[in-house]
This record gives structure tokens, sequence and C-alpha cells, in this order.
């Protein structure tokens, strides 16, 4: 199973913690949250990862080498300019017929290898790494038809189904990538919805939380101290 993880970012929203340090390597426990995710990657059959990098792109590379430490074949894909998180597909290659697109950054107990037999069996272009996401609005919500009120809602919550930021691609989405410029995964999905390519969505019973602030970042670290043994399945084995 290969693998493309968006690691190039800025991790703006976490500063203070990220001026001196990328923000793949912001610590969860005893190791950088790309390493977690490197690790549950080889847990689930991962071999060969590609890191695309920009933003102190030599501390990752320093950190991480070639991934022989983790059982890993890791390789670099340098940025000279943002590309967006669909524009690195570009530089890469070879790439495997199917493959795995994802940030660096994501919290999750999702089982990889069971997303990648589901998308291959599919047959589709993509598929998307999905979660139930409840959202509190923290105000009255009004209903109203013709100018009257019909209902009001004080402080609801909804259920979105929300992208999880891992994708299972096949490579010919590389032919709706445009050749210059940044392009973004949500474009390349809907590029591919509009042009009839098949698309699907994967869901199961697993936690996700995307490490964005730094209140997702305190709650990922206190998940993992709580329960280690569910996020790196394996480690003791």
């Amino acid at each position: 199973m290969q693998v493309l993880i968006l690691a190039g970012g800025q991790g703006t929203r976490l500063k203070p913690f990220t001026n001196a340090i990328p923000k793949p390597l912001i610590p969860i426990g005893d190791m950088p949250i790309l390493e977690v995710v490197l690790r549950q990657l080889k847990y689930r059959g991962a071999e060969r990862v590609v890191l695309a990098v920009n933003h102190l792109a030599q501390l990752i590379e320093a950190f991480f080498g070639n991934g022989g430490k983790l059982g890993l074949d890791i390789s670099y894909s340098l940025e000279d300019k943002p590309l967006g998180t669909a524009g690195p597909l570009r530089l890469i290659a070879p790439l495997d017929e199917n493959f795995i697109v994802m940030n660096s950054d994501l919290f999750t107990t999702l089982d990889y290898a069971d997303l990648f037999k589901s998308h291959k069996k599919s047959g589709a272009a993509a598929t998307i790494a999905t979660f139930k996401k409840k959202v509190k609005i923290d105000l009255g919500v009004l209903k109203v038809v013709d100018g009257r009120l019909d209902d009001y809602i004080e402080k609801p919550t909804y259920d979105f189904t929300v992208s999880m930021g891992i994708y299972a691609l096949n490579r010919r989405v590389v032919d709706f990538i445009p050749a210059e410029g940044k392009f973004d995964m949500p474009e390349l999905i809907l590029k591919l919805h509009k042009a009839g390519e098949r698309v699907d969505c994967y869901t199961g019973d697993f936690e996700w939380l995307d490490i964005g602030q730094v209140d997702d970042y305190e709650k990922a670290l206190e998940l993992f101290l709580a329960n280690r043994s569910t996020y790196l399945p394996g480690e003791n084995s």
C-alpha cells in the first residue's frame, strides 16, 4: 500500500507550538503526531510513504530519514511553493494503481487497510473517508416561511457527514489535476463527480479528530494518554 502524506502546512492555527517545529512533529505523548500516523499505517499494511513537505522540511526529513526505523520506505517530495492538497500528486512518480492521500495531523482509529480494500473492490476513482460530526449552533435558529416564524430552536445540534482528510484514489485522477498552480482535494473530488467518475464515501466505527487548533491538540493528547493501545494497536506485539 502506497501512501502520500501532506506534511507541508505551516500550522498557523496551532501557534505558538509551530513557531519552531512543523506541525507534523508536534508531540502526542512521547512521539510526534506524524509518527503515530506512520505507525498506524505500518500496522495496517503500508509499505511505501511519500511525505509532501515544504515548511521546515529539513526537520521532518532529519527526524524520519528513510523510514527504516519504522519499517517503512519513506521518500520526500519538496514543494517549492504551496500546491494545495491535490497538486502534490503531480510530482509523485511512480504512483501505484491505487493509493491513499491524507493529511499529516489526523488523530483517528480508522482501519486504513479496510478503507483501501473497499476502494479497490469498488473500482471507484476516489473514496472519501467520512465521519459523522455533531455540530452545536450556539444561537437560536429560526425557520422563517413567507416572513413569518415557523419554528424556533434554541442552540440546536446538527449531524453532518464530513471528510476526514483521508482519500483512497485511483491514479487516473491525476489526469484531472491542472498542470500548474494550487489545487485542493475538494476541487478534485467535485471535478471527478461532475465528470461522471465514481466517488464513494466510506464510514465505520472509529474515532477521528482533526488537530487544527490548540483545543483539538489538547483533546488528542488526553485521548492518546488514556487510550494509547487503541491508537497504536500492535505496539507491544
